[in-house]
């Protein structure tokens, strides 16, 4: 296992680090299941456990603080707020009133006194900076939380945020959590540049691209995994979009076959070989999973390796242009774009 210094933090994380989003309801995973693989993780030398209030709607949170009672130090424990708890129109957002309870809400479930790494899961356009920052600061002061980051903002927000926080005497963001993968290079344009610039942290998610690299969707193979059951428009192989990460992904292999290594190999060591990139986050469903990743720990492409894959995917190309999870309000409401 490979490790990096967190930002400017000080703090030494795993280049592969593990999410729980598939604890519980959403990946179907027992608390016995959740418990060995954190075992596996934490004895594989893993030791960033990422998870969120909103996954099963706080049963991942319950099943992370079971599987880490009595180890609770050794971990770099990070959790997130401001999707929607519920239908209670307060129950979301980065308002200082939601995040002080959201907070005491999380660290119940997972039956500790803070968390290292408390992050806004989306950027709340409704919440100015200051707000957010100032509740974060006193949060951070009150011995809560350790640091906090930013998850899936735009570069121009990850910008204003630390203007903010510079202008009005307040902590800042100290890492940034964007979806980075083969198939999704689009953050290479503007926001690891800038997580660069101010000296964030970079954790990202879906490395695997919601299954599409993890080996299993090949040409002429019916599309089976479990994201594909509750997400089938993302692999309905007659949109352009879908058609051309196929075109990808058999591309794709054939790097991996010539230099030796696995499709899970080849799309983990791309994104951590990214210099702006700290780690990468696994999300494994069952033990299986967690060991076909693990075997990319200490996984480093060559030149040439990275040149091929240029080749397929441009640097700074979104195959999927549309399941961008940053993108400006206004191009989803058409309101906002009408005086």
């Amino acid at each position: 296992m490979q490790y990096r210094t967190l930002g400017r933090t000080g703090v030494q994380i795993s280049s592969l680090a593990l999410g729980a989003m598939n604890f519980g309801q959403i990946g179907r995973t027992s608390q016995e299941e959740a418990t060995a693989i954190v075992d596996a993780a934490l004895e594989s030398g893993i030791n960033v456990i990422d998870t969120a209030d909103r996954y099963s709607d706080g049963e991942s949170e319950e099943m992370v603080g079971k599987a880490i009672a009595g180890r609770r130090d050794d971990i770099v424990l990070a959790t997130k707020a401001a999707m929607p708890m519920g239908d209670e129109r307060n129950h979301r957002g980065s308002s200082r009133r939601w995040l002080v309870t959201a907070l005491d809400d999380s660290l119940r479930r997972l039956g500790v006194d803070h968390v290292d790494l408390y992050q806004i899961h989306r950027w709340d356009p409704s919440t100015g900076d200051e707000e957010t920052l100032s509740a974060l600061t006193d949060l951070q002061r009150a011995g809560k939380i350790r640091y906090f980051g930013s998850s899936t903002f735009p570069a121009h927000r990850i910008v204003q945020a630390q203007w903010a926080a510079r202008e009005h005497h307040l902590s800042r963001y100290v890492t940034e959590q964007p979806s980075y993968s083969i198939l999704q290079r689009g953050i290479e344009t503007h926001v690891l540049p800038v997580t660069e610039e101010y000296g964030l942290g970079v954790l990202v998610w879906s490395p695997l691209a919601s299954g599409w690299l993890s080996g299993a969707i090949r040409e002429g193979r019916s599309i089976t995994t479990s994201r594909s059951t509750f997400m089938p428009d993302r692999f309905d192989l007659t949109l352009p979009a879908n058609r051309a990460r196929l075109d990808a992904v058999e591309q794709l292999a054939k790097v991996a076959d010539e230099a030796g290594l696995t499709m899970i190999q080849l799309a983990l060591g791309f994104v951590t070989a990214h210099p702006a990139v700290t780690g990468a986050l696994i999300g494994p469903r069952t033990l299986d999973h967690l060991h076909a990743q693990l075997a990319a720990a200490d996984t480093v492409l060559s030149a040439d390796v990275l040149d091929a894959i240029d080749a397929i995917v441009a640097p700074g190309t979104d195959l999927a242009p549309h399941e961008k999870y940053d993108t400006p309000p206004a191009l989803l409401d058409p309101s906002l774009r009408r005086r």
